[in-house]
């Protein structure tokens, strides 16, 4: 109620003042007071234009003086500017002309300068190059047996045989009160010889006759010839007119025949012996104080007729071998008619050995080979192609050892490949320490692992950092190598039976290598085929060193074939 009250009265008043305003314009009042108030602010504002007016006009007056002021210092100013730009023109020139010599001296010193980078950069270029083929030929140079694949028998170089052994300040040969080693004294093959008494001992009476008889022998050979003649009497039918005789033994077959013995000979001679045809015949007429000159056709296919006789000994040998858990394996190369041919190695840890000769390398030659079907670890020198063979693969680590000493004496700014050299020897070192049958342990094999690796990743680093040089890249690729087939270097660790090099498969060869440096080429495929059979069976024969090989092989040459 209140507020409605004040609002009514509010209302009220202002319609009150409404109504005195309206009065006021209805009587024209309101219209004089507001006329005379227009006329009071009207002249107000024109007294104030006057006044601005006045200023405008004395503000007009003093900035034309002063631009008339200002005027008069720019001149002033601009004189002397003037005279000072006129100096600094002729300056200018004189150093425009100044830098302009300069400038042409200087396109002539780059000249010069680019003409000399680029006469160095040839020379530096040169020298590298140089530099490459120094190292190049440095390097082959230095290979030898010791630092390549290389064998002894190619190298140039002779190693010093170092003496290790402690001097004890004795003199050399047989000690006081040591047995000495005597020459074993043969049967004698005649009677023996009574050496009559000197005679001054016969003319003296002083010299009384002792038991004691010295016994000295003189050994000696001859070749004696064994011939048994066969006769057999012919008989007739009159009747059939068919003639019969006794039957001749087995081998007995031409008019003159010769024994296993005499074939054994030559062909231990010609194959064992690595001598000629010529020489064995020859050597074999001497002896015989030439009743016995036996054809060069005859000692050329003893070698077929030894092959022929032992194959079933051959097959027997391929079976055993394909059980064995480890096998060596390599190849080398031959020649048959003046071409290149090859000849493969298969041995196992017991000693057994089979060759075989290829026309081919890589998949073509390891057809027909033990390596072919074989199941269990192969060992050999990083031959590619044996990779797709086998179970599992050792890398032989002579041969590593090898080329980390020719990467050691090539790559002097390198350190990984001492640390490699260092640690692969150390590993080989222990594993020979342990028993027989031993494996190693899991705590060495992992700290050799982990040096393993850290040597590698210091050899990528180096090599990041320099990279090889164009023309000696062998360094670079067995460290490439050995990352790759870093479980084929090692598994050695893991299994006892694995050996660390493939050195019996390296000796092996080294007789067939032998018998090619005598015969430097060979008639045909057959001939190597039937000499790597023969080969095959010798090492077989030769793993009993109880029993004679001679008998051995003449028992084998008296065998009728089937």
């Amino acid at each position: 109620m209140n507020q409605s009250f004040e609002y009514i009265t509010t209302l009220e008043y202002r319609l009150k003042a409404a109504n005195a305003e309206v009065m006021a314009f209805k009587s024209g009042e309101k219209y004089v007071k507001m006329q005379e108030e227009y006329r009071k602010e009207l002249r107000h504002l024109e007294r104030i234009i006057r006044k601005l007016q006045d200023d405008l006009s004395n503000a007009h007056s003093d900035t034309i003086s002063v631009r008339n002021q200002w005027f008069e210092v720019f001149e002033d100013v601009q004189k002397e500017f003037e005279q000072k730009l006129n100096i600094f023109q002729r300056l200018n020139k004189q150093l425009e002309k100044r830098a302009l010599r300069a400038e042409q001296q200087l396109d002539e010193q780059k000249n010069k300068v680019t003409e000399q980078r680029h006469q160095l950069y040839t020379l530096a270029t040169e020298l590298e190059e140089e530099k490459g083929i120094n190292l190049k030929l440095r390097a082959q140079n230095n290979r030898d047996y010791e630092n390549s694949s290389l064998p002894s028998s190619k190298s140039i170089k002779n190693k010093k045989i170092t003496n290790n052994r402690e001097k004890t300040g004795k003199k050399p040969g047989g000690q006081p009160g040591h047995k000495g080693h005597c020459r074993k004294k043969q049967v004698p093959t005649s009677e023996p010889v009574l050496l009559p008494a000197p005679q001054a001992v016969l003319d003296d009476p002083d010299f009384k006759k002792t038991s004691k008889t010295i016994v000295k022998q003189l050994v000696g050979i001859r070749l004696l010839l064994d011939v048994t003649e066969y006769h057999a009497d012919v008989y007739y039918n009159a009747k059939t007119g068919e003639r019969i005789h006794a039957p001749f033994p087995s081998g007995v077959v031409d008019d003159v025949n010769y024994d296993g013995s005499i074939k054994a000979f030559l062909f231990l001679l010609n194959n064992e012996c690595c001598t000629s045809i010529d020489k064995s015949r020859k050597f074999l007429s001497d002896l015989t104080g030439g009743q016995l000159n036996i054809s060069k056709g005859m000692i050329n296919k003893l070698s077929k007729e030894f092959a022929k006789k032992t194959e079933q000994e051959q097959k027997t040998m391929f079976a055993d071998m394909l059980l064995s858990p480890v096998m060596h394996t390599d190849c080398t190369n031959a020649k048959v008619n003046g071409k290149s041919a090859y000849v493969f190695i298969c041995a196992t840890p017991d000693e057994k050995a089979i060759y075989f000769a290829r026309e081919k390398k890589g998949h073509e030659g390891v057809k027909g080979t033990v390596v072919e079907d074989y199941q269990g670890i192969l060992v050999h020198d990083h031959e590619s192609t044996f990779y797709n063979y086998g179970y599992d693969h050792q890398e032989c680590l002579a041969h590593v050892l090898r080329y980390l000493k020719d990467s050691i004496a090539n790559e002097t700014d390198r350190t990984w490949n001492k640390k490699m050299h260092s640690l692969i020897r150390e590993m080989i070192h222990y594993r020979k320490g342990l028993p027989p049958n031993t494996n190693c342990s899991i705590k060495k094999v992992t700290e050799f692992e982990d040096r393993y690796r850290k040597i590698l990743q210091k050899a990528k680093e180096e090599y990041e950092y320099i990279p090889p040089n164009e023309y000696y890249r062998e360094g670079y690729n067995l460290y490439s190598r050995m990352e790759k087939y870093m479980s084929n270097h090692l598994l050695f660790l893991y299994d006892h039976r694995v050996p660390t090099t493939n050195n019996e498969a390296e000796r092996l060869l080294r007789k067939y290598k032998r018998k090619q440096v005598q015969a430097v080429s060979f008639r045909s495929q057959a001939s190597i085929d039937y000499l790597c059979q023969c080969m095959s069976m010798l090492v077989m024969m030769r793993r009993n060193e109880e029993q004679n090989v001679f008998d051995k092989v003449s028992r084998t040459f008296e065998l009728s074939l089937n």
